[in-house]
């Protein structure tokens, strides 16, 4: 079970620069938009990345860490794509397409996989921040955090950057108890450890003592995921496989 993640943030928060501290050989990076990285050290990444590009590549299974830089411009571009279309149900199509990506990562995927979404973020009318999309819409068929189990956000002040790691109330964050401190360091290649620490208590089960891999249920008996079990039979679904 692949393990996507949710990076939050504004432009120039420091959701891109996170990446510093990866070697080239460490991970691969869909560019979507097609932007240079913030930093001189360069990384594997293949720009004007589409659904399609990204699904393939994924297939391949050849990394253990990928990173999709702006995530939301996946969904901006399929709406460009479909401008002229008329009617609701593209909104439901593009809303399906998104979560169908992140549904193949987590069955699709090593167990060792971890697919880190770099995402814009907006306030809603209430003041809360939460992931962007392109508008109410798709809101309406999607909400973004609720397809991950861990949501960070990236928090900038003019001379640090660092990442949010639980929600005050005016925030979608969420990640496991005792995975993180409320602040920490926008060290992507930091957090990539901690998860992977904190996924070994699953795999060990497995490996060691031959039982199954309850990891879904370790989440589900963190209250600091934030997640239901409704949420989580929702993601976990074998028809989200089928068709388009």
């Amino acid at each position: 079970m692949g393990i996507p993640v949710l990076i939050m943030g504004e432009s120039g928060s420091g959701k891109s620069a996170s990446l510093r501290n990866f070697d080239a050989d460490d991970l691969v990076i869909f560019n979507v938009a097609s932007k240079p990285l913030p930093f001189r050290k360069k990384l594997n990444s293949i720009k004007k990345a589409t659904y399609n590009v990204i699904a393939k590549e994924l297939s391949k299974k050849q990394y253990k860490r990928y990173v999709i830089d702006d995530s939301q411009y996946l969904l901006a571009f399929d709406s460009f794509n479909r401008a002229k279309e008329t009617g609701y149900a593209k909104f439901t199509d593009m809303a399906v397409r998104f979560q169908k990506m992140i549904t193949f990562i987590i069955e699709g995927l090593p167990d060792d996989t971890i697919v880190y979404f770099l995402h814009h973020c907006e306030q809603t009318e209430n003041g809360k921040i939460k992931a962007k999309t392109i508008g109410k819409m798709l809101d309406n068929q999607l909400t973004v955090e609720g397809l991950f189990s861990i949501v960070l956000l990236c928090q900038a002040d003019g001379q640090s950057h660092s990442f949010i790691t639980q929600s005050d109330g005016h925030t979608t964050c969420k990640s496991p108890m005792d995975m993180f401190d409320l602040e920490i360091d926008n060290d992507l290649k930091a957090v990539d450890e901690r998860i992977r620490e904190y996924s070994m208590v699953a795999g060990a089960r497995v490996k060691k003592e031959g039982l199954d891999n309850n990891l879904c249920e370790l989440i589900l008996n963190d209250p600091m995921f934030m997640i239901t079990k409704e949420e989580m039979d929702k993601i976990m679904k074998p028809e989200n496989f089928i068709g388009r």
